[in-house]
């Protein structure tokens, strides 16, 4: 007759191994990496380089074969069971807030709108205007040796000029200058206004210090290549300063502004503005929403 097994057999915990076999330590890898290096090394100096290099090519790879064939080298590696206890400083559960009518997470839920984007541009554009041409009077005696300078990252007339006419007003220079840099901020600006919301702490000091850091830093190493006359007259200090001003104020003009809800929130019939009843929810009055 079958004996019925007891619930402490069935769901009895496996026991835990004492030891554990582990690949052997090796260092034939680095010697086969160091070789590829010096192969390829070799293209460019000399055909001895080449030669050491495919040497310690061959013996890394014919050493690293030999430790798995025929045979896999393996060692016995001690297993230490150690207790482990979850623990957190958490007061409470934070929750993901939803949409009501939603059953997964949109994030952010709440964006800025354009005109967010927009106002805020404009105004940091203002900020970083106003500190180049301080830079300008300060260290070069005139306002208009910068909005020259910027003219000059697409108007080819600018770069024949002397740097007395860099300190002089030009016409077209200044309406080259003034189109880029309205345009430059405003999209900058819309640019803040998308990403500000993403960043849940410290909006100003990621938005407003470390992405100008990063942009200022981006163009130092690059512009000497794309454009090695206008990086000379480059302060990049002044340069870095102008990028951190206009972060700053546009990222506080744009977080003043009421966000609205993000439009993916919405069904895409509203988001297109079409007039879909059913899925419009009525109003207290029993109108249609627009």
């Amino acid at each position: 007759m079958a004996t019925v097994p007891q619930p402490q057999e069935i769901y009895k915990q496996p026991e835990r191994p004492k030891a554990i076999e582990m690949p052997s330590p090796t260092a034939w890898p680095l010697v086969l990496a160091l070789g590829f290096a010096l192969l390829f090394a070799g293209l460019l100096t000399s055909v001895s380089v080449s030669a050491l290099g495919a040497v310690l090519t061959v013996a890394g790879s014919v050493g690293w074969f030999r430790e798995v064939f025929p045979h896999e080298h393996e060692e016995v590696v001690p297993v230490v069971h150690e207790k482990v206890s979850l623990t957190t400083e958490r007061r409470s559960v934070e929750r993901i807030p939803l949409a009501e009518e939603l059953v997964r997470a949109w994030l952010p839920i709440e964006t800025y709108p354009v005109s967010a984007g927009v106002k805020g541009g404009l105004a940091g554009g203002v900020a970083m205007a106003v500190l180049a041409c301080t830079y300008g009077l300060l260290k070069m005696g005139s306002i208009w040796y910068p909005i020259n300078l910027l003219a000059a990252t697409v108007y080819a007339k600018s770069f024949s000029v002397t740097p007395g006419h860099l300190n002089s007003f030009h016409a077209s220079s200044f309406a080259v200058a003034l189109l880029l840099h309205v345009v430059g901020s405003t999209l900058v600006g819309l640019l803040y206004g998308a990403m500000l919301p993403m960043f849940a702490r410290h909006p100003i000091v990621l938005g407003g210090l470390i992405a100008p850091a990063l942009w200022s830093g981006l163009l130092y190493s690059i512009l000497g290549i794309l454009n090695p006359i206008l990086e000379k007259h480059i302060d990049w200090w002044w340069f870095a300063a102008s990028q951190a001003a206009f972060g700053i104020v546009a990222g506080i003009v744009v977080m003043r502004q009421s966000p609205v809800r993000t439009h993916e929130n919405l069904p895409f019939v509203l988001r297109a503005g079409i007039e879909a009843p059913g899925i419009i929810p009525p109003r207290a009055n029993g109108d249609k929403r627009p």
